[in-house]
């Protein structure tokens, strides 16, 4: 890969991002022939910037700013260079996902595998985010709908277990905190994948029309099969993650309705997926729905042209982060607009694969919302460029907290540093 081939130095930047523009220039992004080497031993950001650190270090007041902070203007203006008070706002929505991934229960020799490992009102205290002003008010479950052979009986419990915990739904309740974002925000936050039968509905990569879609088969908005069936499956014990987010949303805005208020999604890798399914489902099933925007990190594709222009119709708001190195980003199926990585350049080969993906409508897939595009390959502290590195979740929260411009894409006053040698059991696995 590119990163293995060079060392990148930083931009040295002291001043506030926000007032950065005119010194873009300046900023120089040198290579030499060495391989990389580690500048300085730095902690896992699971430990080390946990939530009550962040916390005390948290912007002004948005005011007014908070709407295009949340997409009301498809965050024109601010994303090149990235302002300051817009990373702090996307590290901040990091940390509810991490959250999630804390919260989690991986040791499948726990009789608790797959569930939270705290209870609501202990959750965020237990996972370094006690003083976010937030209360989590809902868990969680989504459930896969695989059908298993009979046979799977006789496996261990943790390989077939079909419904798990998933994320958390929690609500701004303190009056200083909504006093400083502008408005009482919810947060809805998605884990990535993490159970044996998440990892098969990944796989079903098959387009598969919306529910009630009653529009012409070529102009129906469909879906990444195995991602709308994690969303809408039930059990006779367990209800569809669907149902319960309607539930839960319905009764935020009946207590909360006459308020300012915003609901932000926020998932990494599947849970980016799924938290774009939840926001067309929200804007979709409630007339007078919140402001409702979409933070994902490294999320796969979710859907096919028509499933795109339904959404921006519904006036959702997606930022997408996107690691250019992770592979994860550019699956599943066939990008069938827009700038083909794979095929930049090479017209003849680029045309012959939209004519033959043109055959089938099974595998159309098309990017949704705005971009924010970084790079492994810019940060001097990322000594691997593997798969699970570019894209893990403390890998996207340190290139988000490094960059500054497509001009000058690390600071060396970045603070969102990465693990050391080890990893922790939950890290390992390619979320």
């Amino acid at each position: 890969m590119k990163g293995l081939i060079g060392m990148v130095k930083p931009c040295d930047l002291a001043t506030p991002i926000t007032h950065v523009a005119d010194q873009i220039s300046h900023c120089t992004t040198a290579r030499t022939t060495h391989h990389r080497t580690r500048h300085l031993r730095v902690k896992s950001s699971w430990n080390s910037e946990s939530g009550q650190t962040r916390v005390a270090n948290r912007v002004a007041n948005l005011d007014q700013k908070w709407r295009e902070y949340q997409g009301i203007k498809n965050w024109e203006g601010l994303l090149d260079p990235l302002d300051d008070g817009l990373r702090h706002e996307i590290l901040r929505y990091g940390d509810f996902v991490e959250a999630a991934y804390r919260s989690f229960e991986f040791d499948t020799s726990s009789p608790e595998y797959g569930n939270c490992k705290f209870d609501e009102s202990t959750m965020l205290d237990g996972c370094g985010l006690g003083g976010s002003g937030y209360k989590v008010t809902k868990s969680l479950h989504a459930t896969c709908g695989v059908p298993l052979p009979g046979w799977t009986d006789r496996m261990p419990r943790w390989t077939s277990a079909n419904s798990s915990w998933i994320g958390y739904v929690a609500v701004c309740n303190d009056e200083k905190e909504i006093a400083r974002l502008g408005r009482r925000d919810v947060v809805i936050a998605y884990r990535g994948t993490a159970t044996c039968l998440e990892w098969i509905e990944n796989l079903r990569a098959t387009l598969t029309a919306l529910p009630n879609d009653v529009a012409p088969d070529r102009k129906r908005a469909k879906v990444q099969k195995g991602f709308l069936s994690m969303y809408t499956s039930a059990t006779t014990t367990c209800p569809s993650l669907r149902d319960m987010v309607r539930e839960e949303i319905s009764r935020i805005i009946e207590t909360y309705g006459d308020e300012p208020l915003s609901v932000t999604i926020t998932g990494h890798s599947l849970g980016a997926a799924l938290a774009t399914l939840t926001a067309y489902d929200i804007t979709s099933t409630f007339k007078h729905s919140p402001m409702v925007t979409v933070v994902s990190f490294g999320g796969p594709r979710v859907g096919n042209r028509n499933f795109r222009s339904q959404l921006e119709n519904s006036r959702t708001r997606v930022l997408r982060i996107v690691n250019s190195t992770d592979l994860i980003t550019k699956v599943p199926g066939f990008l069938v607009d827009g700038s083909n990585e794979m095929t930049k350049g090479r017209a003849g080969l680029q045309r012959w694969l939209r004519e033959r993906v043109d055959e089938t409508d099974w595998f159309k897939y098309a990017d949704v919302g705005k971009e924010l595009r970084l790079c492994s390959d810019a940060s001097p502290y990322l000594t691997k460029t593997d798969i699970a590195t570019c894209h893990d979740l403390k890998t996207y929260l340190h290139l988000v907290d490094g960059y500054v411009s497509s001009s000058c894409p690390f600071r060396t006053t970045a603070k969102r540093l990465l693990s050391g040698v080890k990893h922790e059991k939950q890290q390992i696995l390619v979320r």
